[in-house]
């Protein structure tokens, strides 16, 4: 066999998947088709989650100090500023970072530079063209004919995936609007710097965005209706441009890059079949609107990393793989929900629709407890599998945090804890966890112990021996146990 896993796609998702899976031993071929790494921006930064996890896996490094401090969204119908939307809020209610706005190319960057660190590296030009599977592993065919053997594949390989394809996953789905334009340029442009700006002028949306770098930004907008099916970059730079005249006087003086991309909602059948698995744009996509798709792609690879590794090295049954699509997926599908929701209202395809956003919706964002409401939704804090098959459900009404609830870093918990469990009270129930899952952390903890889990949320709760090995039993794969959180 020539590796444990094979990952295709080198975005965001894959490298985390990939950072993780090293950090805990396991051999990864990553195989991406470019030629090497994208230099354009794309995503425009990271949510609280996304920061929380690439500091857990040892990747943030100065990627806060490189960000553009953005504290709010101003936003203009008409004319007339009707919001200024704080996105800046502190999140140490919540135990997490701020956000971070910046080019998605720093990020994959980042995590590039990580996965060396971990004696991971990534195979350039290196084409997947199908799969064969058995009950033993994978055979990945490339385009030059290669046939590499491995144990297991994830697919990370964007919405067009060919791994996705070739298992046979359906992606289910609809257009949210024909197509959208957007451009990185450098621009004179009199708004602050701290601020994304959004003009809303009955069906049509500007907004300009503020990236890393002297007087660069990111503009978009929807396609007019009688735009070119494939519009070439001055086409799209020429409309920006005027929309950026007309609504702030902007004038763009140089272009980074052009982008025209459709905007679709579509969630994947399953995230699984046999040894093939998928991860972030394979399994789901929708719109750019509210920040969360690669943030929620990276949620994705850490929630896999761990559960792959617990398989490879024989702590647990393969049907633990299972608990990946039945955590996430769920989170996929309410970002669809609420990203959808979102687009439909900023966009105001109706005369209702419009009446209600300008009204009502942009004017109460300028109340203090729907900052915070938006903020915290967006921020993927509160991100919970308390409902999955490894959370408390409603089988038990314990006080404060539950089990499939994140925990709040303490004590340094992530930087010391990455990849390993983390084990919050006595050393005894710590030795327990350790004849199951390898390296386990100890630190001291007050009340009930608790058992992290390495992507940061809560396994088990309690103080009984017998309970911990009884929920490691079944949640690992033995039959005769009964769960107990």
């Amino acid at each position: 066999m020539d590796t444990d896993v094979v990952v295709v796609g080198a975005g965001p998702t894959g490298l985390a998947l990939a950072c993780g899976l090293r950090a805990a031993g396991v051999g990864v071929r990553v195989l991406d088709q470019a030629d090497g790494p994208a230099v354009t921006s794309r995503a425009l930064g990271l949510q609280p989650r996304g920061v929380e996890v690439l500091d857990r896996l040892g990747a943030l490094g100065d990627l806060p100090e490189r960000a553009v401090p953005v504290r709010e969204v101003i936003v203009t119908v008409e004319d007339k500023e009707l919001a200024r939307l704080q996105v800046g809020l502190s999140m140490e209610r919540l135990g997490g970072h701020a956000g971070l706005i910046m080019s998605q190319a720093e990020i994959e960057g980042a995590l590039r530079e990580r996965l060396s660190a971990l004696s991971g590296s990534i195979e350039w030009g290196r084409r997947v063209t199908g799969l064969e599977q058995d009950s033993t592993g994978v055979t990945v065919v490339l385009g030059d004919g290669t046939r590499l053997q491995t144990g297991w594949v994830v697919g990370a390989d964007g919405a067009h995936s060919v791994v996705r394809k070739a298992i046979g996953v359906g992606f289910p789905g609809v257009p949210l609007v024909e197509r959208f334009l957007l451009a990185d340029v450098h621009a004179a442009l009199e708004r602050p710097r701290n601020a994304a700006s959004v003009w809303l002028r009955g069906t049509r949306l500007l907004a300009a965005f503020p990236l890393p770098g002297q007087d660069l930004w990111r503009v978009m907008a929807p396609s007019p209706v009688d735009g070119p099916d494939d519009p070439p970059a001055e086409v799209i730079v020429d409309y920006l441009g005027t929309r950026l005249a007309h609504e702030a006087g902007g004038a763009i003086s140089s272009v980074e890059w052009t982008s025209a991309f459709r905007i679709q909602r579509r969630l994947a059948d399953t995230y699984r079949k046999g040894r093939v698995l998928i991860a972030g744009d394979a399994a789901h996509i929708h719109s750019p609107l509210g920040g969360q798709g690669m943030n929620t792609g990276i949620g994705d690879g850490e929630n896999l990393a761990w559960k792959l590794a617990l398989v490879i090295a024989g702590h647990a049954d393969d049907s633990l793989l299972d608990t990946y699509e039945a955590e996430r997926r769920p989170i996929a599908k309410d970002v669809l929900e609420s990203t959808s929701g979102l687009t439909e209202i900023v966009l105001g395809g109706s005369r209702f629709a419009r009446f209600v956003r300008d009204r009502v919706a942009v004017p109460l964002m300028n109340r203090r407890w729907v900052q915070r409401l938006i903020a915290t939704k967006a921020s993927q804090l509160r991100v919970s599998y308390r409902e999955g098959p490894l959370g408390a459900g409603r089988r038990r009404r314990l006080p404060g945090l539950r089990p499939g609830d994140r925990v709040p870093d303490r004590d340094g918990m992530y930087h010391c804890s990455a990849p390993a469990w983390t084990l919050l009270g006595p050393e005894t129930l710590a030795e327990i966890a350790r004849r199951r899952l390898g390296e386990v952390v100890t630190l001291r903890g007050d009340g009930d112990a608790m058992l992290v889990r390495p992507d940061g949320h809560l396994a088990w709760r309690g103080t009984d021996e017998a309970g911990l090995q009884a929920w490691l039993d079944v949640a690992l794969g033995s039959r005769d146990a009964a769960l107990t959180p």
